[in-house]
């Protein structure tokens, strides 16, 4: 399995690079990945997940995101 040394940070969108070195075993599902962003100095904790499985849950960043929309078209001012 390919974990990318670099993502992109959600808070400024700046380069984000991985912290913690693979396995000797290799990544495996459940696996711990952190990352620290170049620009805002953030530090991401990912799990490693089976990128075949369905997601079935609604994260609360889409919840969060979905509040603001609404709170946004309620008062366009």
């Amino acid at each position: 399995m390919e974990i990318p040394e670099t993502i992109i940070c959600v808070d400024c969108g700046q380069e984000a690079r991985r912290l913690t070195l693979p396995p000797e075993e290799g990544w495996e599902i459940g696996d711990s990945v952190a990352y620290r962003c170049t620009g805002c100095n953030d530090r991401w904790d990912l799990v490693v997940a089976d990128d075949t499985a369905e997601a079935n849950f609604t994260s609360y960043a889409s919840e969060y995101r979905a509040i603001l929309e609404e709170r946004r078209l309620e008062d366009p001012t």
